[in-house]
This record gives structure tokens, sequence and C-alpha cells, in this order.
């Protein structure tokens, strides 16, 4: 059987993240929210954080401005600010396993995603990175990302999502996409494939020199 992990990059945003919880209630799945540190600043967007909580979702650390790559700038007080500050305005909140997921400028895969300064504080604070495997682009392009996410499903046994729950993204046809999901017998999970992976609890796990941009230098 077909595998899907959903996650929901960028929010929380309040007048949407509040409906996908609706939607993802209303047929009893989890997901995971990769949360943006300096949405956390409004009340009503950190309000939310209990709401995911409360409904069974894991959450986890997406860096605090989400605007420059580690690997495009590698210095060590950018990490600690970027990935520290989001931990600390997460607070009770924090997944046990400590989740974290770069910006992938559009969701690609390379050496922008880490610097060395990255990986080194990754592994030292015993992070869970994870990874992606289909990003269906729900951001930029309505017509077309339900259908190029199902055609991820069907191309590989364990999908992991990279859906949005920011304003003109998931959320209009999120139960349309749930319902072919459903039709076709895709199990929805929470957990996460180890090919998505990078390190966990201090330690590599399916890691890649090709993601850290001082080891793919010229």
């Amino acid at each position: 059987m077909r595998k899907l992990t959903l996650t929901f990059d960028n929010g929380p945003t309040p007048g949407v993240t509040d409906k996908v919880l609706d939607i993802l209630a209303r047929r009893n799945l989890r997901a995971t929210f990769m949360v943006v540190g300096q949405n956390l600043f409004d009340p009503s967007s950190a309000a939310l954080l209990h709401e995911i909580n409360a409904a069974g979702h894991w959450i986890g650390n997406h860096s605090l401005t989400h605007t420059i790559a580690f690997g495009e700038r590698p210095d060590r007080a950018y990490v600690e600010h970027e990935i520290g500050e989001t931990q600390r305005l997460l607070g009770e909140y924090v997944h046990p396993r400590r989740f974290f997921r770069p910006f992938g400028n559009c969701g690609l895969l390379g050496p922008h995603l880490l610097s060395e300064a990255a990986l080194s504080y990754l592994l030292q604070n015993r992070y869970t990175s994870v990874l992606w495997n289909s990003v269906p682009h729900d951001w930029d392009d309505q017509a077309g990302w339900v259908e190029r996410c199902l055609a991820d499903v069907d191309r590989q046994d364990w999908t992991v999502a990279v859906l949005h729950d920011i304003p003109d993204a998931s959320l209009a046809r999120l139960p349309e996409l749930l319902s072919r999901l459903g039709d076709a017998g895709v199990e929805l999970m929470q957990e996460f494939p180890e090919e998505v992976i990078l390190t966990r609890d201090g330690e590599l796990i399916s890691f890649s020199d090709s993601y850290v941009a001082e080891r793919n230098l010229a």
C-alpha cells in the first residue's frame, strides 16, 4: 500500500491554519506543521499552536524568517538565531523529537540547504531534520498542484508532501486531495520514512554531502 505523510509549512496563519485543522479533524488525520518563527510574534498566530498540538499534530521548526538558506549564509550566528529563536518561540509545543525543516528555496534540494555550521548545530542540539520528496506547488499553481501531488504518490512507495497553511495555497483544494487519496487507497501516515530524515538525536541518518554548501565547492 502506498503511503503519504502530510506536512504544512510556513504558518501558522489565522483564518487558514484553523480551517486546515478542521478539514483534517473531519477525517481523523494527523500531520506535521513546520512553523516559521516570526509568525509567532502575532498573538493570534501563536495561539494556533495550542490548537495544532491539541488536535494531535506535530509541530516543527522551519526557521525564524524563512528568507536565506543556510548554505547561502554560513555563519554560525545566523544559524543559532534562525533555529534557536524559533525553538524558543515554540516553547511548550516543541516536539520531543525536535523536528526541523531547512528552507529549500521553493522546495529544491541541494547544497543551499545547509552549511557546516548548520549541520553542526543540528547535530549538537539533537534535532530531527526532515526533508521531503514531493513539492506540489500549492502556493503558485492552484490548477495543477493536486494532480502533481497524486502523481508523486503514484510513483513512490512513501511520499512526504510539502503543502502550506498560508493564504492561496492548499486550503481550497485540500478536501479534494484527501478524497482522491482515499479513493486510491493511499494510507495517510504521521511518521516519516528514514529516507527524508537527515539527522536524528545527534546522529546522521539519510544524510548526503550534497546538502552542505562547503562540501560542494569546486
